[in-house]
């Protein structure tokens, strides 16, 4: 196992694509099998005493063993390079930031010159690898000529590669996390996988988070709450609501109006709740007031349930203006710059045919990554310390 995981992390920090020129280097460089550590098939009038095309296994077997590679031992050797990093770095995953890379899988659906009349069915599974998925890499609005827009959507059939990241100014960025679904998974579905691991491997629980607004959702809020910090995260606009500014989360009516709190209940989502009603009603009959609301004959007025968890309301109370919020979303950027690492190294493209393989290879990325950052890291503080 171990000689199959070195060739593997070899694959990837030299950039091979396809398992039968992995092949071909090692039968190239013959002393690498014997440092790898594989069982040599002797041969004593052989160049270095063994017979490398003997030795070496088949194209296809390399890609079974690809497939079949331990997750846990590869999630371990992750979360050890973590470990190392956290040792090197003070304050590392303070901040950690959240983000989902688009995979295109090795399929014909995903070539534009290939007509396919199941390549929007997200019913259909490709014969070159059943296991992605249909998804929306991507929506925007163009502009037609009649000054009108027409949405248009970019879809690819593969994978999503969620990492947890962290930065700082003189190490760079450090994969705490990762986590690959296929990419009919919406981006906040990774958020809770990854931050599991992120504690496992720093061994305790992060201040700040930070992502996109595909991320805004109470429980994201609610692990930075419940560990006094703040979670840097564009507020998405779910209906018109507007809340009392310096309250905790009290809505206004459409009207305009203060809200009146009523009773607290167990939402059906998981979380506390405050209802609020119309304040023409409760909690007593304003007398002679009108409203010209639809609800107010029929149902006494308005009502508004309100999320109270302290994420729930960290959600709609968080000031996105303030220099804290601004300089905890910046360091969003780590993720960009891993997802640039990664696309060098091919995770973008993976050439390979089912979930198994795609999943070990973004984690063999991810370690050689790690693995970089950590040498420029121990580099830089033996630079530190010579200058003491």
């Amino acid at each position: 196992m171990i000689a199959y995981l070195k060739m593997f992390l070899l694959r990837i920090q030299e950039g091979i694509v396809y398992s039968k020129e992995l092949r071909l280097f090692l039968s190239n460089h013959p002393l690498l099998i014997l440092d790898f550590g594989f069982e040599l098939v002797l041969d004593p009038h052989a160049p270095y005493g063994f017979d490398v095309e003997k030795t070496l296994p088949s194209r296809q077997w390399i890609g079974e063993k690809l497939r079949t590679l331990d997750r846990s031992l590869l999630q371990d050797l992750l979360a050890s390079t973590v470990a190392a990093l956290d040792r090197e770095i003070p304050g590392l995953g303070e901040t950690v930031a959240f983000d989902v890379k688009h995979m295109y899988a090795w399929v014909k659906e995903n070539n534009p010159r290939v007509f396919s009349k199941e390549s929007h069915d997200k019913h259909h599974r490709p014969a070159g690898d059943p296991d992605c998925r249909l998804g929306v890499k991507r929506s925007t609005n163009q502009e037609q000529p009649d000054g009108s827009t027409k949405e248009k959507k970019e879809v690819l059939w593969g994978y999503g590669s969620g990492v947890a990241a962290a930065t700082t100014p003189t190490y760079g960025d450090v994969i705490l996390a990762e986590h690959t679904l296929p990419f009919n998974e919406g981006d906040v579905t990774y958020f809770e996988p990854l931050y599991q691991q992120t504690v496992a491997a720093l061994g305790r629980y992060p201040t700040n988070s930070t992502a996109d607004a595909a991320y805004d959702a109470w429980y994201v809020y609610q692990k930075a709450a419940l560990h006094g910090g703040i979670a840097a995260i564009p507020k998405m606009k779910h209906g018109d609501t507007v809340f009392v500014p310096g309250t905790a989360g009290v809505p206004l009516c459409p009207k305009g109006l203060q809200m009146h709190p009523t009773y607290q209940y167990a939402h059906t989502y998981g979380y506390r709740a405050q209802l609020y009603r119309c304040p023409l009603s409760f909690p007593s009959v304003v007398e002679r007031a009108t409203c010209d609301h639809a609800q107010f004959p029929v149902a006494k007025g308005c009502k508004k349930s309100v999320n109270i968890e302290p994420g729930g309301l960290m959600r709609i109370t968080l000031d996105r203006t303030t220099p804290l919020y601004r300089a905890i979303h910046n360091q969003r950027t780590s993720c960009e710059r891993i997802n640039s690492q990664a696309k060098e190294l091919g995770i973008e493209r993976p050439k390979v045919r089912n979930a198994q393989s795609v999943k070990n290879l973004n984690t063999l990325t991810y370690i050689v990554i790690n693995v970089r950052t950590l040498s420029r890291a121990k580099s830089t503080n033996k630079g530190i310390l010579q200058m003491n």
